[in-house]
């Protein structure tokens, strides 16, 4: 590692970038380069004093009031999701559940992780049976599935912007025989109804949204003078960021992450103008670190099956480099949740009520 100091950055980057397409560099190196970027985009967004801090996420605060909803919707949706079901049946857990689960104990399983965090969803949503249920970006329904199942009296209505997901969902309620699950396939951005409900939840889609100000007010639309709606995003606990393709080392925002924030643990709190937090957590990253370290082995342990998926998805001439981003994502993940002991990035929760 001593040997790159010498070499300009830029062209270290690019060397390095052209190994990792080729699958050439070995995992501790990715994760050391990764620890490297990590801790330099600690320097950047820690300021030398509270008053400069404050200043700084006040500044970010106000810069989003001033944007969309929602920007570059569509990049986002072809990064994750151009690659078919099958690709994400065999790397996440049996719920499909593509963002942060809780590891209670060092035996829990990805399904037992995956299982502990939608009952704290449950749990701290105060949800009951009976209840309407909306559940905003959905994925692969593994919120909605699971409350469909659990409280059968509950009606549920998710909102996707995939109609690769869409089907997934719809073919999981087939099979289930539910009747108390509906998914609308939409760009929550643009979308609007004439409905309300008891409970709205929104996990790991207020990553992809910039105006927190508007969406807000269009969920508080949708909530009844008691409702409650429950955030979960991830976070760093003091700044916030966007994720920006300015340098080389910005691979993971251009290839995963398009038009993305990373918040801070504390930013919705700027952001009750038609909403008010009735509740506030924090996940330790190690969670979130743990997570992504199963879905890498899963990938590992299945790439013979992915390979023809990346052949069929990318083309066979990219096959290779784009099995090669997917596991380097995964680590950077784990990294990035990892660092210093999960108490620099980390999950946040929220519970609003209607103001």
């Amino acid at each position: 590692m001593d040997v790159m100091v010498q070499v300009p950055y830029d062209a270290t980057v690019k060397l390095m970038l052209a190994s990792l397409e080729r699958n050439l560099l070995p995992d501790a190196v990715i994760r050391r380069l990764t620890r490297l970027l990590l801790a330099s985009r600690l320097r950047s967004g820690y300021k030398p004093t509270s008053e400069l801090q404050l200043s700084d996420l006040l500044q970010f605060v106000h810069s989003l009031k001033e944007m969309p909803i929602a920007i570059k919707t569509d990049k986002p949706k072809s990064q994750h999701y151009e690659l078919p079901t099958s690709f994400f049946r065999l790397v996440l857990g049996k719920h499909l559940k593509y963002s942060c689960c809780y590891f209670p104990d060092k035996s829990s399983t990805l399904e037992d992780a995956e299982k502990a965090m939608l009952e704290i969803y449950c749990e701290k949503s105060q949800i009951k049976d009976g209840h309407t249920v909306l559940d905003v970006g959905c994925g692969w329904g593994t919120l909605s599935l699971y409350i469909a199942q659990k409280y059968c009296n509950c009606k549920i209505t998710g909102i996707c912007n995939s109609m690769t997901q869409k089907a997934y969902i719809d073919e999981q309620c087939r099979d289930l025989q539910l009747q108390n699950l509906e998914i609308i396939v939409s760009d929550i951005s643009t979308f609007d109804m004439e409905a309300s409900y008891d409970r709205i939840f929104s996990i790991e889609m207020f990553e992809h949204m910039k105006n927190y100000k508007d969406l807000l007010q269009k969920i508080s639309r949708w909530m009844k003078p008691d409702s409650l709606l429950f955030v979960h995003y991830f976070c760093h606990k003091s700044f916030a960021y966007h994720f920006e393709d300015v340098n080389d080392d910005d691979w993971i925002t251009r290839y995963f992450f398009t038009g993305g924030t990373m918040a801070s643990a504390n930013l919705l709190l700027y952001f009750q103008d038609d909403v008010t937090v009735v509740n506030h957590w924090l996940v330790n990253g190690k969670h979130y670190a743990q997570t992504s370290e199963e879905w890498l082995k899963r990938m590992d342990k299945n790439l013979s099956s992915i390979k023809p998926i990346m052949e069929s998805t990318y083309g066979k001439d990219s096959a290779v480099k784009w099995t090669v981003y997917w596991r380097t994502f995964f680590i950077a993940v784990a990294e990035l949740f990892g660092y210093n002991n999960g108490e620099e990035w980390m999950v946040a929760l929220y519970l609003f009520k209607k103001k």
